[in-house]
């Protein structure tokens, strides 16, 4: 072969690198020889507690029905969805997982000479999103691993259309709360698209982190993205959604894909979002999670960024290749995030207890050999 087809494609496309995801169980066990059933992935922050009872009773009665396209345009989700937060349907986006929300804005109003503002250390789909279209990604130093909404303003100027904000954010597990939220919305251009991405949200409790819902009415020119990937334990269905004005979801609805979202993951959102006892169970394992794993770190004399999320990201002080690589012998996966510029950081996902129990002892090995 002659033809140089990276060459031909768009000058955005040419620089970016592949997204890297977790490494899979049966990929690991490959590789190392090891029995699947004794390896514990806790790198992609999954929900531990696997899908709910009302979620694969509503995927079953959903089979027999394969061979007919999904509902375009998610009715019946978008109605619940609706009805759940109060919003008119007009203002709901459907997605296949809130990345293709990501992936609509930056289709929808990036492009090149424009530009969005995100932070050190935020979810790489910002800037996969925004380089793809060939718009300037603008990455504002990150304070203490959390965004500083004061630099992410200065940042701002007339050619930038997108502000990405992740609340809490991954993989640093940084938030901020809600008068930091109001003081940031109230300052950015009413022609600026803020994107509060509030992927982990279902793990805050009160009112420690901002519900970004509850702005919606005031700020005109902000959307929420949100997934049924985490806390609802449906990350293999793919499904997420936005809230914004109707104005932008008119907007996103003229270049999202028809059928994005398939039959089974729209009857199983349904379904999970109805499931309140499974999400008072997942938040509970979390937090419990949260707590094993910090106390097993203390003891371990290692330090961690504080989270708001299902995942922590645990500080090493040193290079984290040769520990990582470590982990995976002793058939533990977790996240190496030397591409989000942390090389002395690993991101460890909250699992079972037993799971968070085999993290800290074959850390506990590692470290000492």
């Amino acid at each position: 072969m002659t033809c140089d087809f990276l060459a031909l494609a768009v000058p955005g496309v040419q620089k970016l690198s592949p997204y890297v995801p977790g490494k899979p169980v049966d990929e690991l066990a490959r590789e190392l020889d090891l029995d699947p059933a004794g390896i514990v992935k806790l790198a992609s922050n999954e929900n531990p507690l696997g899908p709910g009872t009302k979620a694969l009773e509503a995927i079953r009665s959903e089979l027999t029905e394969l061979t007919r396209y999904p509902d375009g345009n998610g009715f019946a989700l978008k109605a619940a969805l609706a009805a759940r937060y109060g919003v008119d349907l007009a203002q709901v986006t459907l997605g296949n997982g809130s990345n293709d929300i990501l992936d609509l804005v930056a289709r929808a109003y990036l492009a090149p000479g424009l530009n969005a503002v995100f932070s050190q250390y935020a979810f790489a789909v910002y800037p996969i999103s925004t380089q793809a279209v060939g718009a300037e990604g603008r990455a504002v130093p990150a304070r203490d691993y959390g965004h500083d909404l004061d630099a992410m303003l200065a940042a701002i100027d007339a050619n930038t259309r997108v502000v990405f904000l992740a609340n809490p954010n991954n993989p640093t597990g940084t938030w901020f709360g809600p008068a930091a939220l109001e003081a940031f919305l109230a300052k950015v251009p009413e022609s600026v698209l803020v994107v509060l991405d509030e992927a982990y949200i279902e793990y805050a409790e009160g009112d420690e982190l901002p519900d970004g819902l509850d702005y919606l009415a005031r700020y005109p020119n902000l959307l929420v993205s949100r997934t049924f990937s985490k806390a609802y334990g449906l990350a293999a269905l793919r499904v997420g959604y936005a809230i914004s004005s109707p104005a932008i979801a008119d907007v996103l609805n003229r270049v999202r894909q028809p059928f994005n979202v398939n039959s089974l993951a729209l009857a199983a959102a349904c379904a999970a979002l109805d499931d309140t006892d499974y999400l008072a169970r997942s938040r509970q394992l979390n937090d419990a999670g949260m707590a094993q794993l910090e106390t097993g770190l203390a003891e371990l004399g290692l330090a961690w960024i504080p989270s708001k999320g299902n995942f922590i990201a645990v500080d090493f002080a040193r290079d984290t290749a040769a520990i990582n690589q470590a982990l995976l012998r002793e058939g533990v996966i977790v996240r190496p995030v030397a591409g989000y510029g942390m090389p002395h950081f690993l991101r460890v996902s909250i699992g079972l207890a037993a799971e968070n129990a085999r993290f800290l002892e074959a850390l506990t090995k590692v470290l000492r050999s």
